[in-house]
């Protein structure tokens, strides 16, 4: 399955973001950037050039300088939001580089704690809750605390939170720099799939130029403070992804290719 991007009015839209923080630091500068529907989107560079930042204001966690931020509604109009109120123009998911789960809740309540935001009751979500940990193959571990789990498995109760209140949008801050590689192998694997079955668009930040590659169908280089795109590089590839694509010569191409975009996305100045 090949994944089109969509020809219509994209469902975001970065039009010239700045972000300056007090301190005086430039993080991000002229960023331009189109999201359309379903794709998967990886921002790729150095650090300190403004992934993460990105991913913030997007989420509506930090306001931009400068710039706006264009989201379609579900039925494709656009409007132009400004930080804090980009979370509420449509359905948004947000996993951070660490689980950040509540160690005094079991995983079952960690799961539910968006909708009990919302007002919903524990028995009421039972079954979405349950659905939500299958999905990520934690089931039967609704009833343990974060503490009995394993780095991979407390990641996959971060995506089951996620993705509970089903997302238009999933951010996804480095979310498995820190496990092992067979884990993240895994992982990957299960966020293409959730991805596929789901049909959200994911926003993925990464270092890993193989993660990258495996994971995405366009990958946005970006430059060194002040963060900016360099590059946009379509991986023209078919859906569903495994070890036979991974242990491919055309893996390899594409893998040589993006580094060279980001060696030389490192040496550009701002």
């Amino acid at each position: 399955m090949r994944i089109e991007r969509s020809v219509g009015r994209p469902l975001l839209r970065l039009r010239n973001l700045e972000k300056r923080y007090a301190n005086g630091t430039l993080a991000l500068k002229d960023m331009n950037l189109e999201v359309g529907d379903h794709e998967f989107i990886t921002f790729l560079g150095p650090s300190g050039c403004g992934k993460s930042t990105a991913l913030r204001m997007i989420a509506g966690l930090s306001s931009p300088t400068a710039g706006t931020i264009d989201v379609a509604d579900t039925r494709g109009r656009s409007e132009a939001v400004d930080g804090a109120a980009a979370a509420g123009a449509y359905d948004i998911g947000f996993v951070f580089q660490e689980p950040t789960l509540m160690p005094w809740a079991t995983v079952f309540d960690n799961v539910w704690l968006p909708l009990r935001l919302q007002g919903r009751s524990r028995e009421s979500v039972r079954e979405s809750v349950e659905a939500a940990l299958a999905t990520v193959g934690l089931l039967q571990f609704g009833h343990v605390y974060p503490r009995e789990l394993s780095g991979g498995m407390k990641m996959r109760v971060s995506i089951a939170r996620a993705m509970i209140t089903r997302p238009r949008l999933l951010l996804m801050d480095e979310p498995f720099a820190a496990l092992d590689e067979i884990t993240r192998f895994k992982l990957n694997d299960d966020t293409l799939a959730l991805w596929q079955a789901n049909r959200f668009t994911a926003l993925f930040v990464t270092h890993s130029v193989y993660e990258s590659v495996y994971l995405s169908n366009r990958i946005v280089v970006m430059a060194p403070r002040p963060g900016r795109v360099i590059e946009e590089i379509e991986i023209d590839e078919p859906y569903p992804r495994g070890d036979a694509f991974r242990t491919s010569g055309r893996y390899s191409e594409w893998c040589v290719r993006v580094s060279t975009a980001l060696r030389a996305a490192g040496e550009v100045h701002g």
